[in-house]
């Protein structure tokens, strides 16, 4: 008997010595979470990662920024030095070689613009010289200036060779640029990066189009408001998420204000006209990218064949105003 009291003695004296080391040095244990906002591809994108201090936190938050960074710095249409650049200069002239990355990321907007009839398609930006959403707009486009911009646009004059890694922009005066996914895109591959360095849990926020992955320290999945576009500061819905994206595009932040009526930001490339009828569309499944494309394209399409499509595609749920 007396053998096995010291056998206990001995072992609450070892718990209680674990006790007391967890309470010392709790940063060996427990995690936190951390966030950071920061300016990127135009809009504020908010980097919040679970680590055990800020130092941890710090560092794998700025790999993020330099991966997102480096994915501005060769999709921005903005920037003359980068490679989308190089291929709007070219179009009507020569094919331009571009990396890999950027190859693959233009085959998969050919790819969405097919599966929505062309109510996605990224040669829109072709029109950004007819319609200016930074709040200097204040007449409408004339209806011949439309016509000659929707000239330009037409995803089947983006002429893709595998082979040579190559970009042709058909016809002179076109113009792509990735407004619609770019940020999804980035968001996935901040995603991506983080979970490759064994960072356990996250999220990548692209000003609304975010990525998510693991769970919060106390082990709840990440919650998820989307904003009602009609009341401001109202949760429409809430969304609970561990591996998992979400995309809103909408009319309600971003618009042209004409004689007292907002016109959309996203733009029919059929027509040359904002969309109407849907103020705001939500997408959430696997990929923040392909979200991204979904909520674009169903903003175009109106809400009865915007579920057709989504119907399709049974790991994306969606949220329709």
């Amino acid at each position: 008997m007396a053998c096995i009291n010291r056998q206990l003695i001995a072992i609450l004296h070892y718990l209680t010595l674990i006790f007391l080391f967890i309470s010392l040095f709790p940063s060996v244990y427990a995690q936190a979470i951390f966030k950071r906002q920061v300016t990127l591809m135009g809009s504020v994108f908010e980097i919040t990662v679970v680590a055990h201090d800020q130092q941890e936190a710090d560092k794998n938050t700025d790999l993020v920024i330099a991966e997102i960074s480096r994915i501005e710095n060769l999709i921005s249409e903005w920037r003359p030095e980068t490679q989308i650049s190089l291929v709007n200069r070219n179009a009507g002239i020569q094919p331009v070689k571009v990396d890999r990355e950027v190859f693959e990321l233009t085959q998969r907007a050919l790819v969405y613009s097919k599966m929505t009839n062309g109510a996605f398609d990224v040669s829109i930006a072709a029109m950004d010289k007819i319609w200016k959403f930074d709040g200097s707009m204040d007449t409408m486009p004339t209806a011949e200036a439309i016509k000659r911009s929707v000239q330009y646009v037409g995803y089947q004059f983006i002429v893709l060779d595998s082979l040579n890694s190559t970009i042709f922009l058909s016809r002179a005066g076109m113009k792509i640029g990735f407004g619609s996914i770019g940020k999804g895109y980035a968001a996935d591959k901040g995603r991506e990066l983080m979970k490759r360095i064994g960072v356990q849990a996250g999220i990548v926020n692209a000003s609304g189009d975010i990525a998510a992955w693991g769970t919060q320290p106390n082990g709840k999945p990440w919650l998820i408001g989307v904003n009602n576009p009609f009341k401001p500061h109202h949760i429409l819905k809430k969304i609970r998420m561990k591996e998992a994206a979400v995309a809103t595009s909408g009319s309600y932040e971003k618009y042209a204000e004409i004689n007292g009526q907002r016109y959309s930001h996203i733009i029919n490339p059929k027509t040359g006209y904002p969309s109407t009828g849907l103020t705001s569309v939500t997408i959430y499944g696997p990929s923040a990218e392909f979200a991204n494309a979904l909520s674009t394209s169903i903003m175009v399409m109106g809400a009865r064949e915007g579920n057709k499509l989504l119907r399709q595609y049974p790991a994306y749920k969606g949220v329709f105003r």
